[in-house]
């Protein structure tokens, strides 16, 4: 027997009512994160790992920077002189000694839409973003529990890439998670909005964070940012606004349409470039 808050119970009836209660939920439905840290924490360790790999390999001009990050359309380069030779295509690369082919996501490197979220070289960079993200991370979570979270993650620094790859100049390249950073405060303004809670402070604190984007927009990627806001102002939405009858359905048809949207303006882009 086990001792209980009154009396003793025995150890299957212990078992049996873990096994019927039903789990917390998050505050929009699916299941509340025991630990809303956790996933923050995760994504710091992967951004962190992958900075000390180029930092490792020569930092800006570490091979991983160019297979990496964002580049909307191949060049040819010279690693050694960091020059490059625009408007030739991969075969006539091969013919000019030390120059190399990089691909870019025009060229079929997909990727770097993804990768280039999780890609840092300078060290001021990625300590601003994942202090942002240990900041953001685990208070959204904790609201719109683990899966959301994710999805509001991603689909925010997806967003951000899709903006990158339409307006960004068609030979640069592009790293850094702020897309999906600028995301998650999109997220946490929309559902501040949502609850009438005071949020003349986020206001501010994204106000700043605009004014310092487009101030340094000749070395920070304002389309990468205000792509990733959009993102994640409409994905938040979706998320706290959608009826409670059939919430989960709702949301994934939402989500879902966002999706689509981005990976339509991707194969756009695409086609505009070939």
């Amino acid at each position: 027997m086990r001792q209980a808050a009154v009396g003793f119970q025995c150890p299957s009836c212990v078992k049996e009512g873990a096994r019927t209660t039903r789990a917390p939920r998050a505050a929009y439905g699916g299941s509340r994160s025991g630990n809303p840290a956790l996933t923050s924490q995760i994504l710091i360790a992967v951004n962190v790992a992958v900075w000390v790999l180029i930092t490792a390999t020569g930092g800006a001009a570490s091979a991983w920077v160019d297979r990496l990050a964002l580049l909307p359309s191949g060049r040819c380069q010279n690693f050694a002189g960091n020059r490059l030779i625009p408007g030739l295509d991969e075969t006539q690369c091969a013919t000019v000694p030390g120059f190399e082919w990089v691909p870019g996501v025009a060229d079929g490197a997909f990727w770097q839409l993804l990768t280039s979220m999780f890609t840092h070289v300078d060290a001021l960079h990625i300590g601003f973003n994942m202090l942002a993200l240990w900041f953001l991370g685990p208070q959204l979570e904790a609201v719109i529990g683990r899966a959301r979270f994710l999805a509001l993650y991603f689909l925010s620094g997806l967003a951000g890439s899709a903006l990158v790859y339409w307006l960004s100049p068609e030979y640069g390249s592009t790293v850094g998670a702020s897309g999906a950073i600028f995301g998650l405060m999109g997220a946490l303004l929309v559902i501040a909005i949502k609850v009438r809670a005071d949020y003349s402070q986020i206001l501010v604190w994204l106000g700043l964070n605009l004014v310092i984007t487009f101030v340094g927009r000749g070395f920070i990627s304002w389309q990468g940012h205000l792509g990733g806001l959009a993102g994640g102002v409409l994905i938040a939405a979706v998320v706290v606004w959608a009826p409670r009858a059939r919430r989960t359905t709702w949301q994934l048809a939402g989500l879902g349409l966002l999706a689509v949207f981005v990976l339509l303006a991707v194969a756009a882009r695409t086609l505009a470039l070939a």
